[in-house]
């Protein structure tokens, strides 16, 4: 089965399925790309899914070292760039509030290193942490 099924529903509007759970979303091209920007453009659900896989990591992480893991929260800036046009930098913002010592929160951020995510991103992003705990 493949993962997601999408269609194109006019005025740069596209309406995907997730075929497991039979959720949808809905994408639009950004205003500065001549679209309405009425939802999630592309590019935004790259970060998006930056955004929420370092804190799946993080969350797997500490299941599998019982950690608790009570609140964390991200914010994410997309940068585009031109010639072409694409993602040229990534700013994030990590809010991680939790009773950790500093050697476990740490571990917690090494884990993130493996998000298949980021690893699938180009090295030509730019990337910018800042970690509030």
């Amino acid at each position: 089965m493949y993962t997601t099924s999408i269609k194109y529903d006019g005025e740069l509007r596209t309406i995907s399925k997730h075929n497991y759970s039979g959720s949808n979303l809905i994408t639009d091209a950004p205003i500065d790309n001549m679209g309405k920007g009425e939802g999630f453009s592309p590019t935004d659900l790259v970060v998006t899914a930056l955004g929420s896989c370092i804190l799946t990591i993080m969350g797997i992480y500490c299941q599998k070292n019982n950690l608790k893991f009570e609140a964390a929260s991200i914010d994410v800036l997309k940068v585009m760039g031109s010639n072409p046009r694409r993602i040229s930098k990534i700013d994030l913002n990590l809010n991680v509030k939790n009773d950790w010592d500093d050697k476990t929160l740490i571990k917690v951020l090494n884990a993130v290193k493996s998000c298949p995510v980021m690893k699938s991103l180009n090295d030509d992003i730019k990337i910018t942490w800042k970690i509030n705990s």
